[in-house]
């Protein structure tokens, strides 16, 4: 499969050197429908975590002071940047994660919605407020907004350019500085959505990104944030929320969930059967808010089973930089071979697959069937 046009080598190379790394090595981060390295990502060592919170501190000090009429300047240049390169973004989503290119559009999506809200709230939502005092009259007092200083964010793998760039924007805009992680399978959108950023006016070096593994670079990033944003497992939220908690910081944790869905016998199946298709299967089943079970009534089971099971049959699952496919990869073969370790663990437990459950190596390396099992 050629990779397309705009994902050149020098284009990889002039995103990555943006990476801090005196002494980390590199990760090779692969186009995920063939396998093959699209660029060696650079590691960021503790010292260069540092560094980076220390230029963005720099450049904040300067930044808060701009008036947010200014700031919001910024922002207006950024979202016609994000728009006119929107097909370059959707390509290097597609490259780094596998998606089908319909959900690497819509991701594209939520970072101009995300600057646009703003861009219209943000004046009256960082202005001063004046509040009456404790004698009527004679009194009042003034509340006022003060940025934190430099945040961090971690950003997760399957919405690496809506989290990484999106979570920025509000800290941005309010006068802070950002030092982004994201994961290192998928950190080439959002470097690109950092040089669009610079591009429309953001002074360089306010928004920084740092790249490594979580257990060798989140202590360091936390250390040093007055802010941390996270998106990501249960397990690690809580550790992060721990050592927050120590620093006497504040932190926004958005963790993983088990979700149900419920249908009750009035519900429309057509309606039904395409919600629960997107909610099993959008995004390779990669996202956290995602139908985990099924509860179906009795009355309509046999129903709504097969007309859901006909539905799943239906999904075009390929590697295509185009429309042509409904399901693209997982995020990696690792991933893949966790799906299948789950697949395989609820039949011994005594799950019948009703639909897919193989992994495709025809396909490309880390692709596996949209699957269903009952109990």
């Amino acid at each position: 499969m050629q990779r397309p046009d705009s994902v050149t080598d020098d284009f990889l190379q002039r995103l990555v050197a943006r990476v801090p790394s005196t002494a980390g090595g590199a990760w090779k981060l692969t186009e995920v429908y063939t396998g093959e390295v699209l660029v060696e990502l650079p590691q960021s060592t503790p010292a260069d975590i540092e560094a980076a919170f220390a230029v963005s501190r720099r450049a904040q000090a300067q930044w808060s002071q701009w008036p947010v009429k200014k700031r919001l300047k910024v922002f207006a240049k950024f979202h016609s940047l994000v728009l006119e390169h929107n097909e370059t973004i959707v390509d290097l989503i597609q490259a780094e994660s596998g998606k089908a290119r319909r959900m690497a559009c819509e991701e594209t999506l939520d970072v101009p919605m995300v600057t646009g809200y703003y861009l219209k709230r943000a004046a009256r939502l960082l202005a001063p407020k004046k509040h009456a005092g404790p004698v009527p009259v004679v009194s009042s007092s003034l509340e006022i907004r003060q940025p934190k200083g430099v945040v961090g964010i971690i950003a997760p793998w399957n919405f690496p350019f809506a989290t990484g760039i999106s979570d920025a924007i509000p800290a941005l805009i309010a006068g802070n500085g950002v030092v982004v992680k994201p994961d290192n399978k998928t950190a080439l959108s959002p470097l690109f959505g950092i040089e669009l950023l610079e591009r429309a006016g953001l002074p360089k070096g306010l928004f920084q990104v740092v790249c490594g593994e979580g257990p060798d670079v989140g202590p360091t990033l936390i250390d040093n944030a007055n802010y941390v944003m996270f998106t990501g497992s249960t397990a690690t939220g809580r550790v992060i929320g721990e050592r927050a908690g120590r620093n006497l910081i504040g932190s926004c944790l958005e963790l993983g969930g088990k979700n149900p869905m419920i249908v009750l016998p009035d519900a429309n199946l057509d309606d039904t059967v395409k919600g629960a298709l997107f909610g099993a299967f959008g995004n390779t089943g990669q996202i956290c808010m995602h139908i985990e079970r099924m509860y179906i009534h009795d009355s309509i089971y046999a129903d709504f089973k097969a007309r859901f099971l006909e539905a799943t049959r239906d999904l075009a699952i390929g590697a295509s930089y185009d429309f042509s496919s409904d399901v693209g990869s997982l995020v990696s073969v690792d991933h893949k071979d966790r799906v299948a370790t789950h697949v395989a663990d609820a039949v011994e437990k005594g799950a019948t697959v009703l639909v897919g459950g193989r992994a495709r190596p025809d396909i490309g390396p880390a692709f596996f069937e949209p699957t269903r099992c009952s109990t």
